[in-house]
């Protein structure tokens, strides 16, 4: 009798402990959603290998024990393509998405994902946004399976300005961006900082342009001269980033440059083909941290010829392990719950996702373009590279939220 009790309270043990980590050896799939050909593939093409490769190498060792793989979908930057992706995904099983190029875009996707779960419990989603900035995703329309990795407009303005402050040469400020929320967000924001921490700082002209659609930034160049400007403060990325400094490089216009996205692949090598330019980055890594990172972007570089620029790539799947370990599950309901309020180690600190919004709270970097020099990394093999002048606390570019955020009834 005792025998049999020992056998049967042993396999309840061994029971209790396979459900506890039931999640250990399962592939988690993640359905990437970006520009995968058009005006912004090369930014894509390099963001899915940033996924694929962290997915790689993190699964090696997770405290979930699962291994992550990463699908590419094409949405050509499109909300109504992101739709469609959306569908696919779904259609085959994803449970995970992330995308992060356009907030147009994002905004379909946080809306069609709330939506498709609200309607079909049991197979519900999770969106990670990993670079998408409109800081309405967070505040009116933040929903309970939108999760943000990438710091948005307004923390980084905050920061940008807090720097800015200190630079008594800028004075007079010509606004370029694209002419789609985000482009909007940056101007509306470094307005509102920049009245607050520099009153005495002059907008001397202000522009919105089509999206990927400007061939040629020549006119844009001479009204940012005619204009008599010191200073630009451009949000734009990819393409029309990479023309803008063409035509600044070819008009032979030499003012520091205040930018998101200088980083991003394109930009830099047109950044180079101009010699020394005084140009600066704000954002929550750069291309010379040391550590595990370090040695991330030194391995992409080898195996892809490529930058690995994208560090949300690296905090994403690491907070998505950290979750599925403490919810003891790979389910989107129990890990969007998990991943409320959750800290993880990041490469500059710690990294929380905010339960209230979820947006997550980092620091922040201001970089500056310069000659590299031995042992730091060259950047798009130009022999230049974003330096880290200063670095911020998440207390500094954090923003309050007025998210009212609606959780699942069990929740």
């Amino acid at each position: 009798m005792r025998t049999t009790f020992q056998a049967i309270a042993a396999t309840a043990i061994a029971l209790a402990a396979g459900a506890a980590f039931a999640q250990k050896g399962e592939t988690v799939r993640i359905a990437f959603m970006d520009p995968l050909s058009g005006p912004f593939a090369n930014v894509g093409q390099n963001q899915l290998k940033s996924w694929q490769f962290a997915a790689e190498k993190l699964s090696a060792r997770n405290p979930a024990g699962v291994k992550f793989e990463v699908v590419g979908f094409d949405n050509k930057g499109s909300p109504q393509e992101s739709l469609n992706t959306l569908k696919a995904a779904i259609d085959q099983g994803f449970r995970y998405v992330t995308q992060g190029n356009g907030s147009g875009a994002a905004t379909a996707i946080l809306e069609a994902v709330a939506k498709h779960n609200e309607r079909n419990p049991g197979k519900e989603l999770v969106y990670l946004n990993y670079a998408a900035v409109d800081p309405a995703l967070t505040n009116e329309k933040c929903d309970f399976w939108h999760f943000r990795l990438d710091a948005d407009t307004s923390m980084k303005m905050e920061a940008l300005t807090s720097f800015m402050k200190e630079q008594p040469k800028v004075k007079k400020v010509f606004l370029l961006n694209q002419n789609y929320s985000h482009g909007h967000q940056v101007a509306k924001f470094f307005k509102d900082a920049i009245a607050r921490k520099r009153p005495d700082v002059q907008i001397v002209g202000e522009d919105l342009h089509p999206i990927g659609q400007v061939k040629d930034f020549a006119p844009y160049v001479a009204k940012i001269k005619q204009a008599g400007a010191d200073t630009i403060v451009t949000g734009n990325w990819g393409q029309d980033l990479t023309l803008l400094v063409k035509a600044l490089n070819d008009a032979g216009l030499k003012i520091p440059m205040y930018t998101y996205y200088a980083g991003v692949t394109g930009t830099p090598t047109a950044l180079a083909a101009g010699g020394d330019s005084e140009v600066y980055v704000v954002a929550y890594g750069h291309a010379n941290h040391t550590g595990e990172l370090g040695q991330f972007g030194q391995e992409f570089n080898k195996k892809f010829k490529d930058d690995y620029y994208t560090y949300a790539t690296y905090n994403g799947i690491n907070l998505l392990s950290a979750a599925m370990a403490k919810a003891k599950s790979t389910n989107p309901v129990q890990v969007a719950k998990a991943m409320e309020g959750l800290s993880v180690k990041s490469f500059a600190g710690d990294v929380t996702m905010r339960a209230s919004d979820h947006q997550l709270q980092q620091s922040m970097f201001i970089t500056k373009w310069q000659k590299a020099k031995k042992g730091e990394y060259s950047v798009e093999n130009t022999g230049y590279t974003f330096v880290p002048i200063k670095q911020m606390d998440p207390y500094v570019s954090s923003t309050p939220t007025s998210c009212q955020m609606k959780r699942p009834a069990a929740g």
